[in-house]
């Protein structure tokens, strides 16, 4: 048989629950982080660069791993073998944040933290792609945001719950983490840890050999001109490529030096300036040794990529500049413009700090309950349209937050987030997968999450400017520019080529 066998419920359930605690732990990162740090004496403006870690350590680790893991055969199979080297560290991680005795320590923490979840979390993307048919990915990535969905509404609401069901104090002495908090993350690593322990325990995997006859059947169905093809990628790519991105690293670095910008500005400069070195190295290691070094296929792979994934890649940016501004700027954001305070010693900043913990919870609830719902709208609509009408309704939600001065009404946006949030975890992957070859599934996951990552490492490094020169020091204005940047994403999503949007069903 060479094509992909058809998936029970139960398997697709199984194959994907290592996401439920992988989200309750990103969950519990997204939701207390910048309380942590601000509770351990950083300034508002100083929190966006703080959380570069997330977004360098994703740039690093996930094209690597996807590298690793499409080459990686053994006992425990492909990726899971990946599920769980991450799991261990990140529920380590998990157990040391809310006891960081200083502002460095948190950091440093969250750098091993975040590196960790995308250990576990890059293969899982690929897991569905090896593992299920064309016409059942949409359900696979949607039983994902499920998952997803659900670790995080428990995770999310695990300070509010200790603290109002549980009388666990939420306040504690100046530069110490609420114990609500820190029991909080107790609980979330042994969640996270379980959690993939079951998908690892539960799940098979088909060998490279499997795989690439399925891979075989699959091409004979697909239209050649949007597909991968592996074509020699000559060295003067490298060089033009690198050389530009380059330049523009160079041109940052000059700006901020002699208009004295913030000095947050240096950090994207030399990431583009490192990428620039890296393409340099790669050309001379290609020189020598061809395609066989890791770094030389990473960036092949990057040059090469099919038409799908650049058109996705634009939707990417915008998409998850809106999400991170969310991220950062929601608690201080939330507890200055509706609460007015930014005295994060206050019973009143803690109690909004609290609610913002339940405002993520309902709208990772509403992207749960939403996930299944969303594969019915693709087969009656497309998947294009689908993703176009959530981001639409995400960004109209999260710049609404602005008009609403009651923190109860501040659920009514979250259940617009939620709906985006839903489509942005499965619509753009089920779209995707589709123009992918199955043993280039892992690096091109990895390689994906770039266009993930890159707005994000330029929202740590421009929103703690923008916020404090041109927004006034009002963090609510972030979330003005989280909406628009996700209108914008609306919009792009209509012009992307779905490989298989007329001969699959969702």
């Amino acid at each position: 048989m060479s094509k992909r066998p058809t998936l029970s419920f139960w398997q697709i359930w199984n194959m994907s629950f290592g996401f439920l605690g992988i989200q309750f732990g990103f969950a519990l990162q997204n939701a207390n982080v910048s309380r942590i740090f601000e509770t351990l004496g950083a300034n508002i403006e100083d929190i966006p660069i703080l959380w570069i870690a997330a977004p360098v350590t994703g740039l690093i680790v996930q094209p690597l791993i996807g590298h690793a893991s499409d080459k990686t055969w053994n006992r425990l199979g492909r990726r899971r073998p990946y599920f769980l080297l991450g799991a261990i560290f990140a529920s380590l991680a998990l157990l040391v944040m809310p006891n960081s005795p200083a502002l460095w320590v948190a950091a440093g923490t969250l750098w091993i933290m975040d590196a960790s979840i995308n250990v576990s979390m890059e293969p899982f993307r690929a897991f569905v792609g090896d593992m299920l048919p064309d016409e059942q990915r949409t359900m696979g990535f949607a039983m994902q945001s499920f998952f997803i969905g659900t670790g995080a509404v428990v995770g999310s609401l695990l300070p509010y719950v200790m603290t109002n069901w549980l009388n666990i104090p939420n306040t504690a002495a100046e530069g110490i983490i609420p114990p609500s908090v820190r029991w909080s993350f107790y609980i979330g690593a042994a969640v996270f840890f379980a959690a993939i322990l079951w998908t690892v325990v539960s799940s098979k995997e088909y060998s490279p050999e499997k795989l690439k006859e399925f891979e075989a059947d699959e091409m004979k169905t697909k239209e050649t001109s949007t597909l991968y093809h592996e074509k020699e990628v000559a060295g003067s790519q490298f060089i033009k490529v690198g050389g530009t991105f380059g330049l523009v690293g160079l041109l940052i670095v000059a700006l901020t030096r002699f208009l004295h910008l913030k000095e947050e500005l240096y950090i994207l400069g030399g990431i583009l300036l490192l990428f620039a070195v890296l393409m340099l190295v790669a050309v001379v290691l290609k020189s020598k040794k061809g395609e066989e070094s890791a770094l030389v296929e990473i960036f092949s792979d990057l040059l090469r990529m099919p038409l799908t994934m650049k058109q996705l890649a634009l939707v990417q940016f915008f998409t998850w500049m809106a999400l991170f501004s969310l991220w950062i700027y929601s608690t201080a954001g939330i507890t200055s413009h509706v609460y007015g305070t930014s005295d994060t010693t206050s019973k009143l900043y803690n109690d909004g700090a609290d609610w913002v913990n339940l405002l993520f919870g309902v709208y990772n609830g509403v992207a749960a309950l939403i996930a299944f719902a969303l594969p019915v709208l693709a087969k009656l609509t497309s998947r294009k349209i689908t993703h176009a009408i959530s981001l639409a309704i995400g960004g109209i939600a999260l710049a609404a937050i602005y008009l609403i001065e009651d923190p109860n009404w501040l659920i009514l946006p979250m259940v617009g987030v939620g709906i985006a949030w839903a489509s942005i975890l499965s619509m753009p992957y089920a779209i995707l997968t589709g123009s992918l070859p199955a043993q280039k599934m892992g690096i091109y996951m990895g390689i994906f999450n770039f266009f993930i990552v890159i707005p994000q490492i330029l929202a740590a490094t421009v929103l703690g400017f923008m916020v404090q020169d041109l927004f006034n020091g009002e963090a609510i204005y972030a979330l003005v520019f989280g909406g628009v940047s996700m209108a914008v994403a609306a919009v792009m999503v209509l012009f992307v080529k779905d490989v298989a949007a007329e001969k699959q069903t969702y």
